[in-house]
């Protein structure tokens, strides 16, 4: 059983930051593939950023250049530094880990709320 806990979303202003963390607990040898996805009221999940086990990052078009992407191995967790926030990015934000091909496990999500 694997589980997912993320913290750190909330309400701040346009222009402000936030950070999500990701802790992975259970029976983890090793995670391929740590990212976030997001979701928006009456859109579909999409991806923002994902980071592979050899550290390379791939990030979805709208945040690049504000968001970065992390992981810490020795701790299975995965953050998510968000600056120059925009209402648009306003969504529900949730982990996802792959610890191998069609293995993938979710975490509840959290809230981001960019106030104009």
């Amino acid at each position: 059983q694997v589980q997912l806990v993320e913290t750190g979303g909330g309400l701040v202003q346009a222009g402000g930051s936030l950070r999500l963390s990701c802790v992975a607990s259970g029976v983890i040898f090793s995670i391929d593939a740590m990212g976030w996805y997001r979701q928006a009221p009456g859109k579909q999940r999409e991806l923002v950023a994902v980071i592979f086990s050899s550290g390379s990052t791939n990030y979805e078009i709208s945040v690049k250049g504000r968001f970065t992407i992390s992981r810490d191995n020795a701790k299975n967790t995965v953050y998510l530094q968000m600056n120059s926030l925009k209402p648009e990015d306003t969504a529900v934000y949730y982990c996802n880990i792959e610890l191998g091909p069609g293995v993938t496990y979710w975490g509840q999500g959290t809230q981001v709320t960019v106030s104009s």
